[in-house]
């Protein structure tokens, strides 16, 4: 059973349009009120050796600023990229401003049986790579065959 299946959630990705459409509208142009949900970009990969690797792309923000909790089957990866203060009057200020601040976080459904001792976690410039085993053998699908109907011994049909 691939596990790709149970990562994409479309209804996530239409209420961050929404949020993003109808927040903006409304937010102060403070840059302190410039605080947003980060949903950080992944790739996901299933390798040969029956392992998931996830990889996040999470720049600018520090190994120790992020958590990593598995719960009921979910892997959760969440923290905060803090904004940059201006105190020195003499930087100015921003005429253009794109970079994203603020909270972030990313939920992926794990294998049944996956033991939190089995997920890995490794970051380095920027990129946080997640690994955890595949659904083993025994949990994969199987497909049953359907038999027709048994003739009975001595039947005519």
């Amino acid at each position: 059973m691939a596990l790709t299946q149970f990562l994409y959630d479309p209804f996530t990705e239409f209420d961050r349009l929404f949020d993003d459409a109808f927040t903006s509208r409304f937010r102060p142009d403070s840059d302190e009120a410039r605080h947003t949900t980060i949903r950080p970009k992944m790739n996901l990969v299933e390798t040969k050796d029956n392992q998931v690797v996830v990889r996040f792309e999470l720049p600018g923000v520090e190994r120790g600023k992020v958590d990593i909790e598995v719960h009921n089957n979910r892997l959760t990866i969440s923290g905060e990229k803090k904004t940059e203060t201006q105190t020195d009057e003499a930087r100015g200020r921003f005429v253009v401003r794109e970079r994203s601040f603020g909270r972030f976080a990313r939920t992926l459904q794990l294998p049944e049986g996956t033991k939190p001792e089995q997920v890995q976690a490794h970051m380095e410039q920027g990129i946080l790579q997640v690994t955890f085993p595949k659904a083993p053998p025994e949990q994969e699908t199987k497909i049953i065959p359907i038999e027709g109907p048994h003739k009975e011994k001595g039947s005519k049909k």
